[in-house]
């Protein structure tokens, strides 16, 4: 496709300038996901060429190392030790000898990752099933506990994780190593252990700030992620609980399952509520952001009084806590809510249509969507107020006066002026809460719990769908509403969650021009 001039860009009207941008957006989807797949492609690239270089690295470090080097490739912090630092040397051989003994102990790491049997298609995690047994003495019948499946599968997790960082400080301590040897070599004097106490306090402050978080990350974000990854490898619900029944790996069974679009499958109900899901979070998203500005606006207009008034009045819907407001906000639209009663009293609807359920607006699909939408406008509406508030008074007069004297329309001065200064300062907030609102249980759950049933589909994988189900709503259906608890595909469901997520904040967080164009902003 032909690339415009500026000066010809400027002469087409306002249809044409759309259609050439809407041109140059589908033109350019080809070129990125060919720049995709090249970044792809250049990662395991990257990655194939960072391990064969620490390889290289490990048999130089070896072959030319000396004997304290290459006796530190077994004990750990030996040739720290040997070079002065014992501090850190005996922390090194600490850590050793504590991963040797959890692996080799009775019930440690070797002991869990056996009881794992990881990936083996058929094989149960853990070995010893429990069951009822029965004392003739005491004629009666007592449970006797085996494995339990979830916490095997946990300490087996942990273990692996542990032979990671073994591995790692493995290799940390050995390039250590061979650093302090070049300094010797050359001269210098190497960093006692107090010299290294004093880093951690001085140039290496910002690691000892970041060590807490980056392990509450670890532990409370990276491992559970992981952990529900693997669950979703497995035959976990309620039949196979893990405790009185042994779950075992599955493979790709169950994801094979869940992209079967035949009758009763699960692949439709997938797919009807991932469209919602999106269709759901653009409209709850850009309706808040458009009109919380437009409100903001007309609060800030010269002439408006009673402002602080106004502001209080719409920011009393952030006070009242969401659990007591949306539930009323249910009840007022049900059949037999205020609205309901008010039509019956003023003779305007018969008692048959309250009788039958017709009145109510949740009872179908199209008005109980178009209802939680508006619904969310009037809870999301304060936030980006108050947002646009404080960004609107930043923008200069001086833009807005210029652009009087030039003889610009109200409507030019937002698109021109308004529009482009909150969309560069507010890009991320868009992105953020377009993630939120894909996750937006409270709204969906208090107001609907996911009804009207989806006639069309009705259950799948005998788990009820609904007209305004989310996928997360929908996960939580297949936990806690569902009789057989289907754990492992609400992983499943969960992994595609955090992929859809993740695939639409980095293509929109690279495009946006807040991240891509920061240095312009002025």
């Amino acid at each position: 496709m032909t690339r415009l001039t500026d000066l010809e860009y400027l002469k087409l009207n306002k249809f044409q300038a759309l259609m050439y941008k809407l041109k140059l957006f589908f033109f350019a989807i080809p070129a990125w996901f060919a720049k995709l797949g090249k970044g792809i492609l250049n990662f395991f690239k990257n990655c194939g060429l960072a391990i064969k270089n620490e390889i290289v690295d490990i048999i130089t470090t070896f072959t030319k190392g000396n004997w304290a080097v290459k006796l530190s490739f077994l004990i750990f912090g030996f040739g720290n030790i040997y070079y002065g630092q014992i501090l850190r040397g005996l922390f090194f051989f600490l850590f050793e000898v504590i991963f040797i003994g959890y692996m080799i102990v009775p019930s440690g790491g070797l002991h869990w990752i056996g009881k794992c049997n990881f990936f083996k298609t058929g094989e149960t995690i853990g070995t010893v099933q429990g069951s009822m047994k029965y004392d003739p003495i005491l004629d009666t019948q007592y449970w006797v506990a085996g494995d339990d499946s979830v916490k095997v599968l946990l300490y087996g997790l942990l273990s692996v994780v542990f032979i990671i960082a073994f591995i790692y400080t493995w290799r940390l301590q050995v390039k250590q190593c061979r650093i302090c040897m070049n300094i010797t070599a050359s001269g210098k004097k190497v960093r006692s252990g107090k010299d290294d106490m004093k880093s951690l306090l001085d140039d290496q402050f910002h690691k000892t700030l970041l060590s807490l978080p980056i392990a509450g990350i670890l532990l409370f974000t990276v491992l559970p992620i992981i952990y529900m990854v693997l669950i979703a490898f497995t035959s976990y619900d309620a039949k196979h609980d893990g405790y009185s029944n042994l779950f075992s790996w599955v493979g790709l069974e169950h994801f094979n399952e869940l992209f079967n679009f035949g009758v009763g499958g699960l692949g439709l109900a997938f797919g009807e509520i991932l469209s919602w899901t999106l269709m759901w979070s653009f409209f709850a998203t850009f309706t808040n952001y458009f009109l919380g500005m437009f409100v903001a606006i007309m609060i800030n207009k010269k002439g408006i009084k009673l402002k602080k008034f106004w502001r209080t009045v719409l920011v009393m819907t952030i006070a009242i806590p969401q659990f007591v407001s949306l539930l009323y906000v249910a009840r007022l639209f049900d059949a037999t809510g205020i609205l309901g009663k008010l039509l019956l009293e003023l003779n305007l609807i018969p008692q048959s249509m309250i009788d039958a359920n017709n009145l109510s607006l949740w009872s179908d699909p199209t008005s109980a969507r178009i209802l939680l939408v508006i619904i969310n406008v009037w809870i999301g509406i304060p936030y980006m107020m108050l947002m646009a508030t404080g960004i609107l008074m930043n923008i200069p007069d001086d833009l807005y006066e210029s652009a009087k004297i030039d003889g610009a329309s109200v409507w030019q001065q937002y698109m021109k002026i308004t529009l482009p200064y909150m969309l560069f300062v507010t890009g991320p907030y868009l992105l953020t809460s377009f993630v939120n609102n894909l996750n937006n249980f409270n709204v969906i759950y208090l107001l609907t719990n996911g009804n009207p049933i989806n006639t069309q589909i009705g259950t799948a994988g005998g788990v009820s769908v609904g007209s305004t189900d989310l996928l997360i709503t929908w996960l939580y259906k297949m936990t806690l509403n569902s009789g057989d608890s289907l754990y492992y595909m609400a992983s499943i469901v969960g992994i595609l969650v955090f992929l859809v997520v993740a695939i639409l904040s980095l293509i929109v967080y690279n495009v946006i021009p807040s991240t891509k164009n920061e240095e312009d902003f002025k």
